[in-house]
């Protein structure tokens, strides 16, 4: 009977013990977590309709996108490498991510040690005007060990005795990763497109006359 209270007694401890760990690590190691991803930070702190001109740089290319001061469709247009109307759709993916993109965690890092995140020689960078003159930067480096997040840094955190590198979203690499041609807007679009064709109709035949 002794024996049988006993193990009764150890597996009540045992099962407490787990209990308590399950508790432990899901609601306050658990809590912290969640508490940790719910309190991520924007980037940047501007309105999409702040944005007044964007230049992205990448190697030798340089592409100019300002916005159009016509009500008229384009929404933007490109100034460099070449004069066109810009692709809203291409412009709008990347003003989109500048200003919802969070950063999903912070590294504090020393200036001589760029190489490390890509940073010294950058895959590219934005450079943004707002409307009220103010400017801001974005320097995309390479990506994490595991390829599921780009390091960046902007210019508001940056002092002369640490660099801030964030861990941004890799949908920046396919926002700027673009050809010529993707940054201008499509023959084809529905604004630009040439009038539709007249709709033709069959005219009646006239009745013959007697006799014909």
């Amino acid at each position: 009977m002794v024996m049988k209270l006993q193990r009764t007694t150890l597996v009540l401890m045992l099962l407490a013990l787990g209990l308590g760990g399950f508790v432990y690590f899901y609601e306050i190691r658990g809590a912290t977590q969640r508490e940790s991803i719910s309190d991520k930070k924007q980037i940047f702190n501007f309105a999409a309709d702040d944005i007044q001109s964007l230049t992205i740089k990448r190697g030798s290319d340089n592409i100019v996108l300002e916005r159009s001061s016509s009500p008229d469709p384009p929404k933007w247009l490109l100034k460099a490498p070449v004069e066109a109307p810009a692709s809203d759709a291409s412009v709008s993916y990347l003003t989109d991510l500048l200003v919802k993109g969070e950063i999903n965690r912070a590294i504090s890092s020393q200036p001589n040690q760029l190489n490390q995140f890509g940073l010294d020689q950058p895959q590219a960078t934005i450079d943004i005007k707002l409307k009220n003159q103010k400017t801001h930067r974005l320097i995309l480096g390479k990506p994490d060990f595991n390829n599921s997040f780009l390091y960046a840094r902007t210019d508001l955190n940056t002092n002369s005795n640490s660099i801030q590198v964030l861990l941004v979203s890799k949908d920046f690499q396919n926002a700027v990763n673009r050809d010529i041609s993707e940054w201008q807007q499509a023959q084809d679009n529905p604004q630009k497109s040439s009038p539709l064709p007249l709709p033709t109709f069959e005219t009646p035949s006239q009745p013959k006359k007697p006799g014909f």
